[in-house]
């Protein structure tokens, strides 16, 4: 055991013969909230449930909500992947433990008559037999076992934020997807039911036809004006068919599941109008699933930093072993056969062509890029939060004046009709009108879901009710 300690000490003090010398530093940094404008959430800020979907008050896009998140291939690839992650974390707390091991040889062997062994054994067949319990621990002396496990523990702890992250996309796209169903079947049903207005305008155009009070002229027109609409009616189609199959890939489903899925817009509830300015949320640093991943993806970058500077010290193993060794049978298991012993083993880098300090570089090029990613994402949800809230204040002004202009539309087409039938008014009038009409009720079904896919957004963009973990850190960490 002296002679042990002495080798220790002997390893300790070559250590400056592979000193890291002077470590790489750091070209990026993290920015901070205030710099970004970010301040203190008001009370009126509108953070998402955990189920925020529900709001919208339609169990059928609950439904399918449940179903994606129980079946979308992508959310199960998600979950392998922090498997892996756990198996990491795993595996680097294993090797700072006791390892055991265990082996048994049984060789007969012919030893040769002009080799090493000698006489009675040159030249006989002998058993050969060798059993071994061998122990180790490395002595985690200068800390590269506990740097290594916390930057697995980091991998791990972004994975599962970006597990969360994928559940709010899928749960986002979703209901997106369903908004865009719903406004295409909307848009088809006015056209629809402008194709039934035009057929009853064709069948009085006729009637005056033969009155002689029209032309060919207005039945050439409305006849145009039919055909027109069947086309929007098809194309329609076609898009609420492609709607549909898009919807059954997210929710895991084969194209043809969701065929009868026929959901109204009308029907659908907007949620609150967020009140007050559009301020920038100091709280979503901790609220948006991406934003955590980032941070712990710099948090296991900096440990995996100090494990790769730990590799240019020694490494120390205390071994021990214990175990029966003999030539022949008959003696193995014998008092005699046994054999045993323990020390350390040392293992000191001292020239190695540079390896460890291209590792150490490439390991702080890590920790840069891991940060401009973060600050990248921060960047990202500073501006959808704040177009989100801007595109919903700025919808809610267009829905009210949509509203009053379209009123106003359905009063004229109504006053039109009325003196076209009288014979007061003329027929260009009132396909003007009717045509107006139409598009007004598109313009106010489109800004309709316009609000109800920036409320989705939103959601999306303030985390998805996602809520900061207390082991998470923060940007205000080194």
């Amino acid at each position: 055991m002296k002679h042990s300690l002495t080798l220790i000490a002997l390893a300790i003090s070559l250590v400056g013969c592979a000193s890291v010398g002077e470590t790489p530093a750091a070209r990026s940094s993290l920015r901070s909230p205030e710099t970004l404008g970010m301040a203190e959430a008001a009370a009126t800020m509108p953070w998402p449930e955990a189920r925020w979907w529900q709001g919208y008050g339609d169990n059928e896009l609950n439904r399918l909500i449940d179903q994606a998140l129980a079946h979308q291939p992508n959310l199960r690839w998600v979950e392998a992947r922090l498997q892996q992650a756990q198996a990491a974390v795993d595996g680097s707390r294993a090797v700072g433990g006791l390892q055991v091991n265990a082996s048994l040889d049984m060789i007969d062997q012919r030893y040769s008559e002009n080799g090493l062994v000698p006489k009675p054994l040159a030249g006989t067949i002998q058993w050969n037999n060798n059993a071994q319990i061998g122990l180790g621990w490395e002595w985690d002396l200068f800390g590269r076992q506990s740097a290594a496990l916390e930057a697995s523990l980091g991998q791990q702890r972004a994975a599962q934020a970006e597990a969360q992250a994928a559940q709010v996309l899928l749960v986002s796209q979703v209901t997106q997807q369903y908004l865009q169903l719903a406004r295409i079947l909307t848009l088809l049903e006015l056209s629809e039911e402008g194709l039934h207005q035009r057929e009853q305008m064709l069948a009085l155009v006729r009637q005056r036809l033969k009155a002689g009070l029209d032309t060919d002229v207005e039945w050439r027109q409305t006849e145009g004006l039919i055909a027109q609409t069947r086309v929007e009616i098809a194309q329609l189609d076609e898009s609420a068919q492609r709607s549909r199959h898009a919807l059954a890939e997210l929710c895991g489903l084969g194209p043809d599941r969701l065929a009868s899925l026929h959901p109204r817009l009308s029907t659908l509830q907007a949620p609150p109008l967020p009140q007050g300015p559009a301020g920038l949320p100091a709280d979503l640093l901790g609220r948006r699933a991406d934003l955590v991943a980032q941070r712990w993806r710099v948090e296991a970058a900096g440990h995996e930093v100090e494990a790769a500077r730990a590799q240019f010290y020694p490494n120390v193993n205390l071994m021990a072993f214990v175990g029966l060794s003999s030539l022949g049978l008959d003696h193995f298991v014998q008092a005699g056969s046994l054999t045993y012993g323990a020390g350390p083993a040392l293992r000191l880098p001292i020239f190695d062509g540079g390896r460890l300090r291209a590792n150490l570089s490439s390991r702080q090029a890590e920790v840069d890029a891991a940060t401009e990613a973060y600050n990248a994402t921060l960047l990202r949800a500073l501006r959808e939060v704040a177009d989100e809230l801007g595109s919903l204040q700025s919808l809610e002004q267009q829905s009210q004046a949509q509203i009053q202009a379209t009123q106003a539309a359905e009063a004229a087409q109504s006053l039109a009709m009325q003196r076209y039938q009288a014979g007061l008014g003329s027929f260009i009038t009132v396909l003007n009108v009717q045509t107006n009409v139409l598009n007004q009720r598109r313009a106010l079904a489109e800004v309709k879901a316009r609000q109800l896919s920036a409320s989705v957004a939103l959601s999306r963009a303030l985390g998805g009710g996602y809520q900061l973990s207390s082991t998470a850190p923060t940007a205000a960490q080194p």
